[in-house]
């Protein structure tokens, strides 16, 4: 059921302190929260809720507060409720009008809520900053012309795959399933699985190779007794029970050289992407491309991509992401070599960085040179935006998490933005004159010996 909208006119509280009378209202926070188009946001995700079957679900308002302050600050479901609770200023983005004491939702709400809000609620949030950028002048429109488009890895949250773990791993959970559905198992090798998993894993380390494809190999053959037991006693298994008996057979099948392999279990979507990096020639998980603008690296884009496409064949997408993010405002769109041959055919101009001096004229040269920014972006998103060790479940989960990274770079910016207004007014100055009241003897002289 639909959240309860509050009254408009709402009947003060004797015992309650207001928020408004112990937090500064020019908080760059408090400030944000009223740049924010709540209505809108509570008009589009509110519309994933029945209208009248349910209990009343959280308010809208709560929950996308929450998410852009668990973004935001790299926080886990569990302390950002905690984290809510001891800060005023969190509980006034949020909407709340007075001082609250307890917790205001089990941290299980939020794994409920993302699967409400799919990939078009993640896409709407993260809309909602570019749209509360351009209201508030912190994004101007020269700003949204040039945009630089890259892509990178969005791991996920598993451990690294070796054939040994994998076989171990597929073997427990088989197990684990098939003792939930009443299947009475022979031999389940639980102590003798965990003691080969271990000598090979050490063997490895000292490169005693033999010894440890010797465990492996025993490792196997567990497995595939296992999965026999189970097809010869259960006919007609259920649907997670088959999906992990498709999984172990497509384990206990690959060979080192082949194509479209399984790096885990329980994320069987999970792909192998090398990137040519020296110190990580491998990650694990899946492909995003993202737009950034040239100037202010605001966050204009996020598309999550399944398997392992190549780059220029994800512009398209992305460029239709873009255009529906903010309309027909970008003329010219900057990428990498890896983009040549790609796929898009609109009416952005879309320039490949085949720099050569001389011949590339002044000013598309200064912009090429723009387009390596896109960098330092992705470097943010993923060590401080959570957008490393993606850990929400499924293909949707890379989509939410991606979008939902991007949104809170925009917000941190956004904070940034009203933070710096924020300083000019505790100093009582202007933003020429920022630094120019600290006195003379503090100032660095220098000494003439």
């Amino acid at each position: 059921m639909r959240p309860k909208s509050e009254p408009k006119q709402v009947e003060r509280e004797l015992f309650q302190s207001e928020l408004e009378q112990i937090i500064d209202l020019n908080h760059p926070l408090v400030r944000l929260g009223t740049s924010l188009d709540w209505e809108s946001l509570e008009s589009v995700l509110g519309a994933t809720y029945h209208p009248t079957q349910g209990a009343p679900g959280t308010p809208t308002r709560l929950m996308v507060a929450l998410h852009y302050l668990k973004y935001e600050h790299d926080l886990s479901d569990e302390d950002v409720v905690l984290h809510w609770v001891e800060n005023p200023y969190w509980q006034y983005f949020s909407g709340e009008r007075y001082f609250q004491h307890r917790l205001p939702i089990d941290a299980s709400r939020m794994t409920r809520w993302r699967q409400r809000l799919g990939e078009a609620g993640a896409e709407q949030m993260l809309r909602e900053t570019i749209a509360a950028g351009i209201r508030t002048g912190a994004i101007r429109s020269a700003d949204l012309k040039r945009i630089n488009v890259d892509t990178t890895v969005q791991t996920k949250a598993v451990r690294y795959p070796t054939d040994a773990r994998l076989y171990h791993r597929s073997r427990e959970r088989l197990v684990k399933q098939a003792r939930r559905e009443g299947v009475a198992i022979k031999q389940s090798y639980q102590r003798v699985g965990k003691r080969l998993l271990l000598a090979s894993s050490r063997y490895a380390h000292a490169r005693q190779m033999k010894r440890a494809r010797a465990c492996t190999r025993k490792l196997r053959t567990q497995l595939g007794r296992v999965v026999r037991e189970i097809e010869r006693q259960v006919s007609q298994p259920s649907e997670q029970l088959s999906r992990l008996l498709a999984t172990a057979h497509r384990i206990h099948a690959q060979q080192r050289h082949d194509k479209n392999k399984v790096y885990s279990v329980h994320e069987s979507e999970v792909e192998c992407i090398a990137k040519g990096k020296a110190g990580k020639p491998y990650e694990f998980g899946n492909k995003v491309s993202v737009a950034v603008t040239s100037r202010g690296g605001w966050l204009v884009g996020a598309r999550s991509f399944t398997g392992n496409p190549y780059d220029g064949h994800t512009l398209a997408a992305q460029m239709n992401q873009v255009g529906n993010m903010i309309g027909d405002r970008v003329a010219e769109a900057h990428v990498d070599m890896g983009y040549r041959g790609h796929d898009y055919a609109g009416a952005v101009m879309v320039h490949v960085d085949k720099r050569t001096r001389g011949r590339t004229p002044k000013a598309l040269w200064r912009w090429m040179k723009r387009r390596a920014a896109v960098e330092p972006s992705i470097g943010h998103l993923k060590n401080e935006h959570r957008f490393e060790r993606n850990r929400l479940k499924g293909i949707s989960g890379n989509a939410i998490n991606a979008m939902l990274a991007a949104a809170a770079m925009n917000f941190h910016k956004l904070l940034r933005a009203f933070g710096l207004h924020f300083l000019r007014s505790l100093l009582g100055i202007g933003s020429v004159q920022l630094f120019s009241h600290i006195p003379a003897t503090l100032k660095i002289r220098k000494v003439v010996g």
